[in-house]
C-alpha cells in the first residue's frame, strides 16, 4: 500500500504558475506509475498527466499539453506537477494517484491509490 499527500495548491492569477507536489510513503514508490487528476465543481474527475515508474515516459491530457509538466524524484518519493500559463478553467481540486499496473490504466482514469487533493484556483 502507498499513502499520498498533495501540497502546493493555492490562488494564482491567470497566466501564472504553480508547482504541486505529492509525497508518497509506504511501499516502494519507484514501483508505481503515478499521475495527476483534477475535479472542478459540478464536473467529473478528469485525467491530467501520468508518468511511468522510472520517469522516462509521460502522458498528458490535450487540455494541458505544452503548459503542464509532470515529473518525479524516486529518491525523494515525490511526484510533481509544474503548471504554467494557468487559465481560469484549470481551477479544480488536484489529486495525485498511483497504480502498479501499466500507465494506460491511469490515462483511462483509474488508480488504486489516491491522495486527498489540493485546491488550485486561477482568477481571471
Amino acid at each position: 500500500q502507498v499513502q499520498l499527500v498533495e501540497s502546493g495548491g493555492g490562488l494564482v492569477q491567470a497566466g501564472g504558475s504553480l508547482r504541486l507536489s505529492c509525497a508518497a510513503s509506504g511501499r516502494t514508490f519507484s514501483s508505481y506509475h503515478t499521475g495527476w487528476f483534477r475535479q472542478a465543481p459540478g464536473k467529473s474527475r478528469e485525467f491530467v498527466a501520468a508518468i511511468n515508474d522510472g520517469g522516462g515516459n509521460t502522458y498528458y491530457a490535450d487540455s494541458v499539453k505544452g503548459r503542464f509538466t509532470i515529473s518525479r524524484d524516486n529518491a525523494k518519493n515525490t511526484l510533481y506537477l509544474q503548471m504554467n500559463s494557468l487559465k481560469p478553467e484549470d481551477t479544480a481540486v488536484y489529486y495525485c494517484a498511483a497504480d502498479i499496473r501499466p500507465p494506460a490504466r491511469l490515462v483511462g482514469g483509474h488508480a488504486d491509490y489516491w491522495g486527498q487533493g489540493t485546491q488550485v484556483t486561477v482568477s481571471s
